[in-house]
C-alpha cells in the first residue's frame, strides 16, 4: 500500500514536471490542485517546487492563495523558496506580501539570501522609501544577513538621491569599518553623489587611496564627476591634473571628459586651452558630438556678432549633421538679444521646415522677444503653436511671461499666470517670486508683496538680496517705516546688506518722521 501510494505522487510529480517544462502552467495548475485534494499526501517539497514554478511564471496571487493554504497545515517554505517568492513580488511592488513573508521569515528563523535582499533594498530606495531601506537594513543585519558591497552601494544611492548626503556618507564608512572593499559602482556612487552636492573635494578626498593604489579600476564615470566637479569649483588644475592621470591608470578620457573641460574653458574665456581640446579629441579618434560644438557655437555667440555664428552652424555643423534643437535654440536666442526678431522668426521657420523638433526654450526665447516688441499676437499665435505640440511650460517660461507682465503693469494678469504656474505643479524659485513681488512692490501694492514674501519662507524658497531691497524699497514707498526695519533686520540676519542709497533712504526717512514728531 505504501509504496503503491508513493508511486501516485511520483506520477503526480513526473505530470506537473513535464506539463511545467512544456510551458502549459494552467494544466499544472490544475493537475496539482488535483494532487493537493487527492487521498496521497502532498509534502512540503512539493508545495516549495510549485509556488516556485508560480513565482517563475509571475503567478504570483496564485501563488499567495496556496501559500496560504499550506500554512495552517504545518508546511513551510525553505529560505530559498522565500527569497524567490520575495525577489519576484518586487517586481510588482506587493510591499504588504513581502513584509508578510519577511516576518513569517523571522518566525522560523530565516533570512532572505543576499539576492533577494539587494532587489528589495533597490525597490525601496527607486520608491523613494529609503528610510524604510535603511531600517530593513539595519534590521536584516541584526537577524545575521551580511550585507554585501552591493547592498551598501544600493542606499548610498539611495541616500544621495533624497538629499540624504551626510548619511550616505555614513554608510560608505560603516562599509569601510566593515572591511567589505568597494568596487567602481560603490565608488562611482559616492562621488557622482558627493560631486552633485557639490562636494568634489570630498569625495576625491574619500576615494584617493583606491585612486592612488589603483586597488580598484575606475570607470570614467568616477573621473568624469570629479572632473566636473573640480571645473565647477573652479578648481581647474586639478581637473586637468585628474584627466592626466586617468590616462595614465589604463583609463581613456571619452567625449564627456573633454566636454566638461570645453564647457569650463569657454565659459571661462581660454580660448587656446578649448582649441587644444579640440585638437586632442580628434587625434584621440574621438569626433566632437553635438555638444561640443553646441558649446563653441554659445562661445561664437557670446563674441561675435550674430551673422556670423549662423554662418558657423551652416558651414561647420549642419555638414557633420551635428545642428540639434540646442544649435537652433542657441542662435534663435542670440538674434532676439540683439533686437533682431525678424531674423530670429526665419531661423525659427528654417528649423520647422527641417524637422527639428522645437522645446520650451525655442518658444520661450521668441515669445519673450515679441512681447518685449510689444506684438503680442504673434506671441499668443506661437502660444498656441507650443500648446498644440503639447510642449508643457516650464518655471523659465513662466517667469518670462511674468516679468513681461509686471513691467508692463499688468499686475492682476501677472497674479493669474503665477496661480497657473503653481496649478500646474511647478514650484516658483526665487525668480519667479523676485518678478511679481517687484511688480507689485513698484505699483504701491506692498501689502500683497509682504503676503507673497512670506508666502515664499513658508515654501522653504529663500529670499535673496533682491527680494529683501523689493520688499524694503516698496515699504519706504508707501511710509510703512518700522515694517521696513523688521525686514531689514531679517536681511541682515540673513547675511545680506542695503546699498547705501536704500540704507540712507530708509535713515533719512526715519530721521523725518522723529523730525515731525
Amino acid at each position: 500500500m505504501h509504496q503503491t501510494l508513493g508511486a501516485v505522487r511520483l506520477a503526480y510529480r513526473s505530470r506537473i514536471a513535464h506539463l511545467v517544462k512544456s510551458g502549459m502552467i494552467d494544466n499544472a495548475v490544475q493537475v496539482f490542485d488535483e494532487m493537493r485534494h487527492s487521498s496521497h499526501r502532498v509534502f512540503s517539497v512539493d508545495y516549495n517546487r510549485f509556488i516556485g514554478v508560480l513565482v517563475k511564471d509571475s503567478r504570483f496571487e496564485l501563488a499567495e492563495a496556496i501559500y496560504r493554504d499550506m500554512t495552517p497545515m504545518g508546511f513551510s517554505l525553505i529560505p530559498f523558496t522565500y527569497s524567490r517568492f520575495i525577489s519576484g513580488l518586487c517586481k510588482v511592488k506587493n510591499f504588504d506580501l513581502i513584509e508578510a513573508l519577511i516576518r513569517d521569515m523571522e518566525a522560523l528563523g530565516y533570512v532572505p539570501d543576499i539576492w533577494a535582499f539587494n532587489i528589495y533594498l533597490d525597490l525601496l530606495c527607486r520608491e523613494r522609501k529609503v528610510g524604510f531601506a535603511v531600517q530593513t537594513f539595519c534590521c536584516m543585519v541584526r537577524r545575521g544577513r551580511e550585507p554585501d558591497v552591493v547592498s551598501y552601494t544600493i542606499l548610498i544611492n539611495g541616500l544621495f538621491r533624497v538629499g540624504k548626503v551626510s548619511d550616505a556618507v555614513e554608510i560608505w564608512n560603516e562599509m569601510i569599518r566593515r572591511g567589505i572593499r568597494p568596487d567602481n559602482r560603490a565608488c562611482a556612487a559616492l562621488v557622482v553623489g558627493l560631486c552633485h552636492a557639490r562636494k568634489v573635494d570630498l569625495a576625491y578626498e574619500m576615494v584617493a587611496d583606491e585612486i592612488k593604489s589603483a586597488r580598484v579600476k575606475f570607470s570614467t564615470v568616477v573621473y568624469n564627476a570629479l572632473i566636473s566637479g573640480f571645473c565647477r569649483a573652479g578648481k581647474i588644475e586639478k581637473a586637468e591634473a585628474l584627466k592626466s592621470f586617468m590616462r595614465k591608470s589604463g583609463c581613456e578620457p571619452d567625449v564627456v571628459t573633454y566636454n566638461v573641460l570645453l564647457n569650463f574653458y569657454y565659459d571661462n574665456n581660454m580660448l587656446k586651452k578649448a582649441e587644444g581640446v579640440m585638437a586632442e579629441m580628434v587625434r584621440s579618434g574621438i569626433q566632437p558630438d553635438a555638444y561640443s560644438y553646441n558649446q563653441l557655437l554659445k562661445r561664437h555667440c557670446r563674441v561675435s556678432h550674430p551673422d556670423k555664428c549662423y554662418s558657423f552652424m551652416v558651414k561647420e555643423m549642419e555638414p557633420r549633421g551635428l545642428c540639434d534643437v540646442v544649435s537652433y535654440s542657441t542662435l534663435i536666442e542670440t538674434f532676439c538679444r540683439a533686437s533682431n526678431t525678424r531674423k530670429a522668426y526665419k531661423i525659427f521657420e528654417e528649423m520647422r521646415e527641417k524637422g527639428v523638433v522645437m522645446n520650451v526654450v525655442t518658444y520661450t526665447s521668441l515669445i519673450k522677444a515679441f512681447l518685449r516688441e510689444g506684438n503680442s499676437s504673434v506671441a499668443k499665435k506661437l502660444l498656441d503653436q507650443m500648446t498644440e505640440l503639447g510642449l508643457s511650460p516650464d518655471r523659465i517660461f513662466y517667469t518670462t511671461i511674468l516679468e513681461h507682465l509686471c513691467k508692463s503693469g499688468n499686475l492682476d494678469k501677472a497674479c493669474g499666470v503665477f496661480n497657473d504656474m503653481i496649478e500646474h505643479g511647478i514650484t516658483p524659485d526665487v525668480i519667479s517670486y523676485n518678478a511679481l513681488i517687484s511688480g507689485l512692490c513698484r505699483s504701491c501694492r506692498v501689502t500683497e508683496a509682504v503676503k507673497l514674501f512670506e508666502d515664499m519662507e513658508s515654501k522653504e524658497c529663500c529670499p535673496d538680496e533682491l527680494t529683501f531691497k523689493f520688499i524694503i524699497g516698496g515699504l519706504i514707498r508707501e511710509n510703512k517705516l518700522s515694517a521696513a526695519y523688521k525686514i531689514w533686520d531679517q536681511m541682515m540676519d540673513k547675511g545680506f546688506t542695503l546699498d547705501r542709497d536704500v540704507s540712507d533712504t530708509l535713515i533719512k526717512a526715519s530721521c523725518s518722521v522723529s523730525a515731525d514728531a
